[in-house]
């Protein structure tokens, strides 16, 4: 189980259009001012360490960014869609095709060694535990 201290998710639009200000990028900040999805995510913390599952199908490993800034852990994703020349779309149920959300990380998680694994539009993020936050076995002496 996940307590609010190891990862806690954050409002992806609100922390999103803060860090592009912070950062004065105008490319970014007009990509962010797009109506982003939070893609549905389950969380599992193990003695190791913290997985993240993702939902984000639609999403190529070209059009996905993940990042670490200070503590905060940024999932960002743009869904493809592949039109058959001279076809158009008469409805689509797509409010945006951008994916957001970021996770606030704990300091007992090791961030140098974060993986990420994206099969079939579900990315998995494996955050390890510090040596010295994993429990151990003290051996007691009689």
């Amino acid at each position: 189980m996940v307590t609010q201290q190891n990862v806690t998710q954050q409002d992806g639009a609100g922390a999103a259009a803060a860090q592009a200000a912070q950062r004065g990028d105008a490319a970014q900040s007009a990509q962010r001012s797009e109506s982003a999805l939070r893609p549905p995510v389950d969380i599992f913390e193990t003695a190791e360490g913290i997985t993240l599952i993702a939902d984000m199908p639609g999403v190529s490993r070209e059009h996905l960014n993940l990042q670490v800034e200070g503590n905060t852990l940024i999932l960002e994703g743009t869904l493809q869609f592949d039109m058959v020349e001279n076809m158009e779309a008469l409805y689509a149920d797509v409010r945006s095709t951008l994916y957001r959300c970021s996770f606030v990380l704990s300091p007992e998680l090791e961030t140098s060694r974060i993986e990420a694994i994206l099969k079939d539009g579900v990315l998995a993020v494996r955050i390890p535990k510090k040596a010295e936050a994993r429990p151990r076995r003290i051996e007691v002496r009689a």
